[in-house]
């Protein structure tokens, strides 16, 4: 598939999700696959508009790619917003997950629930450039 190039604002959200279910059906992953994919990309892609552009007073792109092969399907977004890795929020989801009900902050579990839906997840900072990548196996 070709890559997809989108402005960095929540009208961007249609389209990249878009862009994920052709994807995945081209790769054959299965409906619950496909959503859980979805989900994922659509919880960080609201981060980097929202946190990574908007908040941080900057506006850019956000860049959808696939590859697909015999054995998996990976999306990576690659964008030029500030700094931020979701591995090191998703440590302290987890930590929170430990603590008693009473204690936990409402929400702040987006991260954690999405990421770990998909097979796997990694982050890269490249340069001024963030690549989020997030592997579905077929």
């Amino acid at each position: 598939m070709e890559n997809l190039t989108v402005f960095a604002n929540l009208d961007a959200l249609k389209p990249l999700a878009d862009y994920v279910i052709q994807a995945s059906g081209i790769a054959g992953l299965d409906k619950k696959q496909t959503y859980k994919l979805r989900l994922a990309v659509d919880e960080i892609a609201t981060n980097i508009i929202t946190y990574g552009y908007e908040q941080a007073g900057k506006t850019g792109d956000i860049i959808i790619a696939a590859d697909i092969d015999e054995k998996m399907l990976k999306i990576t977004l690659q964008d030029t917003a500030i700094f931020f890795d979701p591995t090191e929020k998703l440590s302290s989801e987890e930590q929170t997950l430990n603590q008693p009900l009473d204690d936990r902050k409402i929400g702040g579990l987006g991260i954690y629930l999405t990421i770990s839906g998909v097979d796997e997840f990694q982050y890269k900072r490249m340069g001024d450039r963030n690549f989020n990548i997030f592997i579905m196996y077929r």
